[in-house]
């Protein structure tokens, strides 16, 4: 039966995993991945058993989020392992496994990622048809479901949202030297279709994470995810290798995960992005096609291959980067980059989405165009950071 593996017997006091064991001269061989993926097995079992103990019928609550959360984490670094170092390791196993745990990653994120989409949208409409002035006062829950001012403020400054404060983020003291911001928009014409806007996008995107609660609560009752556990708790105990895998260094492996990212960090339009504010990349949000950005899949996917290659050194160095510093300096601001060009992006193309509801009022679509413009200059100051970490750490490293 699937359940006999989904609760260890025992409760392990940490999840860090020793340190990597190291071949002749110091190579870091398998048996220092086989050490990695067992404690991030442990730490996805660990995880399930929390999930399980706040009950299923409490997935908005803060204990059944942080589980989820851990279980995302462990799954990406095992699948994200499992195909950096898929040479030591055995080819049927890792094929059938990895996709399985891409799939539950996705599906539990979602819930999350609406929530999140739709704090950031409504904080950002609030600030946007808020006065300019100290900030006005409003009822108990805000106006049509909006954060009360202290909170969008509060929101606003731990998520570092705002078309004006985005492109000074990680480009300390060259504030100055950015072009004018653009001008705000009228305020007046703003607050008219402001609260419909934010009524609307509370009704689309809390109906789709209701949707998401229910997808991910099926598929963690399922066949499916039953038999990725039982793979799982089978790999905390026993990883299968490849004959020849204890005498392989596992440093070229990792070198190629570092080299798809250079290739695809050098494909970058990091010149254009030196610009916090690109006008060319609102153009496509003028037109009827609701296909995503055009810009922006290659930013998505050097955010992806740079998970995989931190997985990959810390698969090396035998622990989390949580634990110690990456061997490469860059790597922590700039995945905090892509993280916020990824958020607005999706915020940007749900406003986008809304806005394209039939038969809304003029002024609501207003509001909606406005909204999804200063999520677009999100975009540009995040890929504005982005180019500023990565070329000033590569100039100090040459």
């Amino acid at each position: 039966m699937a359940q006999q593996h989904l609760d260890p017997t025992h409760r392990p006091t940490a999840a860090v995993p020793p340190p990597a064991l190291q071949g002749p001269g110091g190579a870091p061989t398998a048996d220092g991945l086989a050490a990695y993926l067992r404690a991030q097995a442990t730490e996805f079992l660990r995880a399930l058993r929390l999930h399980r103990e706040a009950g299923p019928a409490a997935g908005a609550g803060e204990e059944a989020a942080d589980a989820a959360r851990a279980l995302r984490r462990s799954a990406r670094r095992i699948s994200g392992s499992l195909h950096t170092f898929r040479g030591v390791l055995d080819e049927t196993w890792a094929e059938e496994l990895r996709p399985e745990l891409a799939w539950l990653s996705g599906t539990l994120a979602r819930e999350h990622a609406c929530q999140a989409r739709l704090d950031r949208l409504l904080t950002a409409l609030n600030r946007l048809s808020g006065p300019a002035g100290p900030a006005r006062p409003a009822g108990p829950a805000g106006p049509a479901g909006f954060p009360t001012p202290a909170a969008a403020g509060a929101g606003a400054g731990a998520a570092g949202t705002g078309a004006a404060a985005g492109p000074r983020a990680g480009t300390a003291g060259r504030a100055v030297n950015h072009p004018p911001q653009p001008p705000a928009p009228d305020r007046g014409s703003l607050a008219v279709g402001a609260a419909k806007a934010g009524a609307l996008l509370d009704r689309q995107l809390t109906l789709a994470r209701t949707r998401a609660h229910s997808t991910a609560l099926q598929a963690l009752g399922s066949s499916r995810f039953h038999a990725v556990a039982d793979k799982v708790a089978v790999l905390a105990s026993d990883v299968p290798l490849t004959p020849t895998a204890h005498a392989t260094d596992l440093r070229p492996l990792a070198a190629a995960a570092e080299e798809r990212l250079a290739d695809a960090v050098a494909a970058l339009p990091l010149v254009t992005a030196g610009s916090p504010y690109n006008a060319a990349a609102l153009v496509h949000g003028l037109s009827p096609d609701p296909a995503p950005h055009p810009q922006d899949a290659p930013w998505h996917q050097v955010r992806l291959l740079l998970r995989l290659h931190r997985y990959a050194q810390e698969a090396l160095l035998g622990a989390p980067d949580t634990t110690r510093a990456p061997a490469d300096a860059r790597l922590p601001e700039a995945g905090r980059a892509l993280d916020r060009h990824r958020d607005a992006s999706e915020a940007a193309a749900a406003a986008s989405s809304a806005a394209r509801t039939p038969r809304i009022a003029p002024a609501t679509a207003y509001a909606l165009g406005v909204l999804h413009a200063d999520q677009r200059h999100e975009v540009e100051a995040a890929r504005f950071a982005f180019q500023q970490c990565w070329l000033r750490q590569t100039v100090a490293a040459g």
